[in-house]
């Protein structure tokens, strides 16, 4: 299930690369979650009258920030930040799952967890300075685009604690059902009535094929891998369900690279950094810890 879930979220990168040829970042998020929650309305509709209001709060807290805000976040920073480079970041995941889940949920941490996360951070840090010209200089290179990627990963941490400590009762399809369908109607109105998604889809050249990209995304990128997520958190450990983000990077620096991207030593140093540092931050506990 793991294996599966990498494989479809380390090709979204490369998904949301060749959809911004066309539209713009905000049409793209939007887009994306409209065709995820289209996808599931019918099975989450016929849900939300069986769950109290503490339960669709939280199903609106995973909503934003499982979905809504990251699909903006991931557009946005891949304007000025490679595929490959985005897949990696996003690896930062389970030590902001473990992070989170230690300040806000009592989930107890080891000193393992703070070294591997200083050592992740400083990789992102390093792949952030060289940018995509893979040279480091820090008076111009700094891309800061690349923090919205760790933004969207601290996002990804609240998430999976939620779901794991706060709504454990809830079938994951429904969860992620009823969570999309809470935040679709503001995609909705964000993508029909202040952009010109409508426009290009009918007059711009490519812009078929390009939703077609934003289409697959949402319904097997988001849609159908956030049920496969959300059933994953609920079998294992958020932590353990979170490592997912282990394989997504070297998918999406394959399907980075077969398109032609290039990855400079500083991007292979840095690359190294996050996975040792997420590998370190993840391993198993030993009695002792």
């Amino acid at each position: 299930m793991l294996l599966l879930l990498a494989l479809v979220w380390g090709s979204s990168f490369i998904l949301i690369k060749k959809a911004l040829i066309v539209f713009s970042p905000g049409e793209v998020g939007a887009f994306r979650i409209v065709t995820a929650a289209l996808v599931l309305l019918p099975l989450g509709i016929p849900k939300v009258k069986q769950l109290n209001k503490k339960q669709l709060g939280y199903l609106l807290s995973i909503g934003f920030l499982g979905s809504f805000i990251p699909a903006f976040l991931f557009a946005i920073a891949q304007t000025q930040l490679s595929s490959s480079l985005a897949g990696v970041i996003n690896a930062l995941t389970p030590l902001m799952v473990g992070l989170i889940g230690a300040l806000l949920f009592k989930v107890k941490i080891a000193t393992r967890n703070g070294i591997g996360l200083v050592i992740a951070l400083l990789g992102v840090f390093l792949l952030v300075l060289a940018g995509n010209s893979g040279k480091i200089n820090v008076f111009s290179g700094f891309n800061l685009y690349g923090l919205l990627i760790v933004l969207a990963t601290i996002c990804y941490g609240f998430n999976v604690n939620v779901i794991k400590y706060k709504i454990k009762e809830i079938p994951p399809t429904v969860i992620t059902a009823i969570s999309l369908m809470m935040v679709l109607p503001i995609a909705s109105i964000y993508l029909f009535g202040f952009t010109q998604f409508s426009f290009k889809l009918l007059y711009v050249d490519g812009a078929y094929q390009a939703a077609t990209y934003i289409a697959f995304l949402g319904t097997i990128g988001t849609a159908a891998a956030l049920v496969l997520f959300n059933s994953i958190v609920k079998l294992v450990t958020p932590v353990f369900a979170s490592s997912v983000t282990y394989i997504i990077p070297l998918v999406a620096i394959f399907w980075g690279v077969l398109d032609g991207e290039a990855l400079f030593p500083f991007h292979y140093l840095g690359i190294f950094a996050v996975v040792v540092g997420v590998w370190i931050g993840n391993r198993k506990a030993k009695p002792s810890e």
